[in-house]
């Protein structure tokens, strides 16, 4: 999948769950805002109500979606026999499509009334969905291949080139400017904090002094608007990296911990769901079959 249609792909998932939330928002807001005692006289209750046609069919829409979601990845990251099986990262936001519109669907199927084990399970949902926008956050930052693959730390290191000589090659500029431009990119972990936000914040500061004093290098340089942008580009590029590696192993034990608060309230969420499926179908409730 070339990045274009990767883009198409992404917008198509995003606006799916962007329109189904509205439509049923659109559907719905004249009762999901009044009171519980007040629905009952709703001309849409049958319709909207946790055991009538739409409100019953979105709870089992949305639990094999989010069931399907999380089986779908773990069979692609798992096991070999699908590792041909299309490109780790795009199963990955399938998984997140899946995962974000299942939840959309049963919150609209509880119709805003949480309540006895049922509840444990839909918070255990938001949990879940909530862990995973950070879960997510952490993983766009560990550096990967083109196929998902986690890449170490040699490999992060060995992405980055010579700038020194790279700039010999495309630019013709003086002795002084080289070494301002090539110590500027320097990897300076010394200031940054054992604190993650603080870290985050120096960090940026210190990339915004430094394509600063690169521009202010350039400024006056008989260099061509290209190979100025040439140069930034590879300054750039070498800041990106040195924070890659700078954050590369806190990223990698900050996901560990991640998988360790994630997988429990899934499993909770499964679990209580699959009883509360069975105590439904008991109990004699049926959708349109």
């Amino acid at each position: 999948m070339n990045k274009t249609a990767h883009r198409i792909y992404l917008f198509v998932l995003s606006l799916i769950v962007i329109v189904v939330f509205a439509a049923i928002t659109y559907k719905g807001y004249t009762y999901y805002k009044i009171s519980l005692e007040e629905r009952f006289f709703h001309p849409d209750h049958t319709l909207l109500k946790p055991s009538g046609i739409w409100g019953h069919g979105m709870g089992i829409i949305g639990s094999l979606f989010m069931i399907l979601g999380v089986l779908l990845y773990m069979f692609r990251k798992r096991y070999r026999i699908f590792s041909r099986w299309g490109v780790l990262k795009h199963w990955l936001e399938f998984h997140i499509f899946l995962c974000t519109l299942g939840p959309i669907l049963v919150l609209f199927h509880t119709s805003f009334k949480f309540g006895g084990i049922v509840a444990i399970s839909f918070w255990s949902m938001v949990a879940v969905f909530l862990s995973g926008i950070v879960g997510r956050f952490i993983y766009i930052q560990i550096p990967r291949s083109i196929e998902g693959r986690e890449l170490s730390l040699n490999e992060v290191r060995d992405m980055k080139g010579d700038i020194g000589k790279t700039l010999t090659t495309s630019v013709q500029l003086d002795e002084e400017s080289y070494r301002i431009i090539v110590d500027s990119t320097k990897s300076k972990a010394g200031l940054y904090s054992s604190n993650f936000i603080v870290r985050y914040f120096r960090t940026k500061a210190e990339n915004r002094k430094t394509l600063a004093t690169v521009k202010s290098v350039l400024k006056n340089k008989n260099l061509s608007r290209a190979q100025k942008s040439e140069v930034l580009s590879l300054v750039k590029n070498e800041m990106s990296l040195n924070s890659r590696i700078e954050r590369l192993v806190l990223m990698q034990n900050l996901f560990k911990y991640w998988h360790v608060a994630h997988l429990p309230f899934a499993l909770v969420m499964l679990v209580i769901m699959i009883i509360h499926v069975a105590v439904t179908i008991v109990f004699g409730y049926r959708w349109v079959f």
